[in-house]
């Protein structure tokens, strides 16, 4: 067999690169892990640890620490500021991204178990980003589609009447008055329908209502494993826990509840908190087409800067939507703007053949 070939200037420049970026991937993790207690942390230096186990693999091909070391991708660089400066699901959201793209596997420097190392981090992370999801999902929801909602909506309304050829204090009006509607109405949307939805939930829970007749109950023949088998369990599984319960009861122990699902509170959030976050940020994206006319522009300045200003606030909504689902920022975020311009493309079309008729 040939002896392996002797690593090219570029082969060290390259695993110096992969060097510094696990020694900032595992301060990410890190400094994640500073802000998190119990399970989450543990698993947090435990995904720090591992890449340090990676940083030693091309420490040993470089012969040890290079003279001059290049700086971290930017990437890198970006996840390490924000995990300072951030919330975690944020970050981690991030993370899951750059797990899910490694170099190595198309790099035969990097061992086996580093390309699976690199897959299982990617499903680890997702995992932690996921337990940060359905914390936020309900609040998060009802802002993000009340802040759209906000945007898309009294843009289409303010272009749709300023093509009319009305005054631009109509068009102000009119702005504000749709600001207040919409996040009234959102507002109190969201909390009847969160309200609803827990309430649903509520009623699916079990109850304790029939534990004081469990000792009443024959130890052989009882109807409580069909609760059981109501919930999922098989039929000898279901008989095995009816018949503990009852032996309990005899016994003149407190039965042990029966455990079903998540709480309706962590499956769709708070009421007030999903009504206050609609309505808050539905008001702070339907402010954003009426700034021009605030500010005491009109005419088509006003129309190009509403539509600069209510673009820029979409693509970077939808951007966020991308990330914290862990989807392409990219594609949310024009996805995003279509619609909104598509909906007031149509609407001002709309207003100028009305002011035509009109006129």
């Amino acid at each position: 067999m040939s002896a392996p070939a002797a690593p090219t200037a570029a082969d060290r420049r390259l695993w110096a690169r992969y060097l510094v970026n696990e020694r900032a991937e595992a301060r990410v993790y890190t400094e994640l892990a500073a802000r998190k207690t119990g399970e989450e942390r543990s698993i947090l230096l435990e995904l720090a640890a591992a890449e340090g186990r990676h940083e030693a693999h091309w420490l040993t091909l470089l012969n040890g620490e290079p003279a001059r070391l290049p700086k971290p991708d930017l990437r890198t660089r970006a996840l390490a500021w924000m995990a300072r400066r951030f919330g975690t699901i944020f970050v981690l959201a991030l993370a899951q991204q750059a797990e899910g793209r490694s170099p190595y596997d198309t790099d035969h420097a990097a061992t086996p178990a580093m390309r699976a190392d690199e897959k299982i981090h990617h499903e680890v992370v997702r995992g932690l980003a996921a337990r940060g999801r359905r914390r936020l999902s309900g609040t998060f929801r009802a802002a993000v589609f009340g802040a759209n909602d906000g945007l898309v909506s009294n843009l289409a309304l303010v272009l749709g009447i300023g093509a009319t050829g009305v005054v631009p204090q109509f068009v102000l009006f009119s702005g504000i008055a749709g600001l207040l509607a919409g996040a009234l109405s959102m507002g109190a949307g969201e909390f009847v329908s969160v309200r609803s939805q827990r309430e649903l939930l509520a009623a699916t829970e079990p109850n304790g209502y029939a534990y004081h007749v469990l000792p009443d109950l024959d130890l052989d023949a009882n109807e409580l494993a069909l609760v059981y088998r109501t919930r999922g369990m098989g039929h000898p599984e279901a008989m095995a826990s009816a018949r503990r319960m009852v032996e309990a009861a005899h016994d003149g122990k407190a039965p042990a509840p029966i455990v079903e699902g998540a709480d309706a509170t962590d499956v769709v959030g708070r009421a007030w908190s999903a009504a206050a976050s609609s309505f808050l940020f539905f008001a702070s994206g339907a402010i954003v087409p009426v700034l021009p006319w605030i500010f005491g522009l009109s005419g088509v300045t006003a129309v190009v800067l509403a539509l600069v200003l209510v673009g820029i606030a979409l693509l970077a909504t939808g951007a966020m939507v991308g990330l914290l689902s862990g989807g392409p920022p990219l594609r949310r975020a024009l996805r995003q703007l279509l619609i909104g311009y598509g909906a007031a493309a149509i609407t001002y079309a709309l207003g100028s053949l009305f002011g035509v008729s009109m006129g």
